[in-house]
């Protein structure tokens, strides 16, 4: 596996806590195959009994669950570096779907690879234990917004999150953002129709917050828009050197991404 996975992997990790240098020669030691998904393909399926954990090396992926009028509900986006199915080492058969957004890079970890290394490893195991925790947090903010948040509210909230996730692992920074969901995955994210999500985003352009283009986000007002969102990234618990990232990073002036 390219030196490239073992840095996102790293950098991740980074963003959850300390990695020790235990941990990191642990983490060189993960091997896979790597596979490439197109836009709209599953990484793996709901009712499947994976047998390999999956790593993102590039793209965006979401979990998500296709309800019997085949209606879907989105139930967290992934990006480079994410390992969106960590529960079937314990969890055998899926009872969600993921799959890609775009077109999208991945690494199969197998389970008897990534069981193998955990328990030679208990500093590396931790942080993944971490990892699951800091999802059930992510999900517990988002069932907030479903249930209490306004769309105004929910999507500034929503985006709030991405730009956060996406700096805190040294992806992108500065004002622009490519991030590659559609109105469509907003709405199947937060409940909303197309029609509602595309006139809050026009609010929010309005209100001289971000602007939206194409999968791109602009942010034209950083504060306003956490203000707007009711942002508070305490859920994310971000380790010591994510949350320097966060601080320090430019949001509110011209910077490269």
């Amino acid at each position: 596996m390219s030196k490239n996975i073992h840095d996102l992997l790293v950098r991740k990790l980074e963003s959850m806590g300390t990695v020790s240098p235990e941990a990191r020669d642990c983490v060189s030691e993960l091997h896979g195959e790597v596979r490439s998904i197109a836009a709209g393909e599953d990484v793996v399926s709901d009712g499947d009994k994976p047998t390999h954990c999956v790593i993102v090396l590039s793209g965006f992926l979401c979990r998500y669950k296709l309800l019997a009028a085949g209606t879907r509900q989105i139930l967290s986006f992934h990006q480079a570096g994410d390992l969106p199915d960590l529960q079937s080492l314990f969890l055998k058969t899926m009872d969600h779907s993921v799959g890609a957004l775009v077109d999208s890079d991945l690494v199969l970890i197998p389970h008897r690879v990534m069981l193998n290394i955990v328990t030679r490893c208990p500093d590396l195991g931790h942080l993944l234990w971490r990892d699951t925790l800091i999802d059930a947090a992510i999900f517990r903010e988002w069932m907030i917004g479903i249930g209490r948040r306004n769309a105004y509210t929910r999507i500034a909230h929503l985006l709030c999150e991405l730009i956060v996730r996406m700096r805190s692992v040294r992806l992108q920074d500065g004002l622009r953002y490519d991030l590659p969901i559609t109105q469509s995955d907003i709405g199947d994210a937060l409940g909303l129709s197309n029609v509602h999500v595309s006139r809050t985003l026009r609010d929010l352009e309005g209100d001289e917050l971000l602007e939206y283009r194409k999968g791109v986000i602009t942010v034209r007002d950083w504060d306003g828009l956490k203000e707007a969102g009711e942002f508070d990234l305490t859920y994310l618990h971000l380790g010591p050197e994510a949350a320097r990232l966060v601080e320090n990073g430019d949001v509110s002036a011209e910077a490269g991404c």
